[in-house]
């Protein structure tokens, strides 16, 4: 609705426009005219982490507003690169579309947008993983030759040197343990996995009684990292787990507090016996039917 009152609506080109008066360096917004590619980074993850938290709690009507704010992200990034002279809006879309029809043969077997796949041949899961990861291990060798001067590598860079160092650790942890397992590098099954697990734990016990304290979370850090390969292998998301175990933890504390505020008793002041009663109490309510 615009300020006559009249509906009004607005399309991906309003958009556009609106973040070019934003970004206008006599008429537009001051703290938008600031920005750079890295100052709004933050942001850009702010709200990634938002578009997630709504689809975890399924709150759909709050999901639309926030996909609004991370599609802001992309439109304030393609500015900066308009006005750069790097790219465009028009090229992100044109890459984009691009590399999905590239990576996706079995779909569109010409390379066309239009092209279709033999609906009465079947393919699995294996040789659409298999075909996406040589795809894009051939994209990565062009990506290196096509780098600028200032952000060439040596011609020895490893099988692991692209994963970004600012991917969250558990991201990180599991995106270098599967990268690896491509080549061969991996536990053949869960239960060596769990083996491996149960061998970091004693090795922490060691570094505990006897070891410094760098010692000590050098151990920890093992063992996070082998707990992270367990979730690759059962086929889960390592960040998805721990999310959700914070989760569950944030629910039953809250859950303490309610029960000892039954009792007239605050959390800063009850003892740890109660609120240890209190969790079991929660934990028992849990399982009822």
């Amino acid at each position: 609705m615009d300020n006559s009152g009249h509906l009004v609506d607005y399309t991906l080109k309003d958009l556009l426009l609106l973040m070019e008066r934003l970004r206008d360096p006599l008429t537009g917004c001051p703290w938008d005219i600031q920005q750079t590619f890295s100052s709004i980074v933050p942001y850009t993850l702010e709200e990634a982490y938002e578009v997630a938290d709504a689809i975890s709690r399924e709150d759909y009507p709050h999901l639309m507003d926030e996909l609004g704010d991370l599609l802001f992200q992309v439109i304030f990034y393609s500015q900066l690169g308009k006005e750069q002279q790097h790219f465009d809006f028009a090229d992100i879309v044109n890459n984009l579309v691009a590399k999905l029809l590239r990576r996706h043969p079995h779909v569109f077997p010409d390379g066309t947008l239009f092209s279709s796949r033999d609906p009465q041949v079947d393919i699995s899961q294996e040789e659409i993983k298999a075909s996406w990861e040589r795809i894009k291990q051939q994209e990565r060798k062009e990506k290196k030759l096509q780098r600028p001067d200032h952000l060439s590598v040596p011609s020895d860079t490893g099988w692991l040197d692209d994963i970004p160092l600012s991917l969250p650790a558990l991201k990180r942890a599991q995106k270098m343990q599967k990268r690896a397992a491509q080549v061969g590098f991996d536990w053949p099954s869960v239960l060596p996995v769990v083996d491996k697990i149960h061998e970091e734990v004693r090795e922490l016990d060691d570094a505990l009684a006897d070891g410094t304290s760098g010692e000590v979370l050098e151990e920890l850090g093992d063992l996070m990292f082998a707990c992270v390969n367990l979730a690759r292998h059962l086929g889960a998301d390592a960040e998805s787990i721990l999310a959700e175990s914070s989760s569950k933890f944030h629910r039953r504390f809250t859950h303490v507090e309610k029960e000892l505020q039954k009792k007239s008793v605050s959390l800063k002041t009850a003892s740890l016996a109660e609120m240890d009663r209190a969790w079991d109490t929660v934990k028992e309510n849990e399982k009822a039917p």
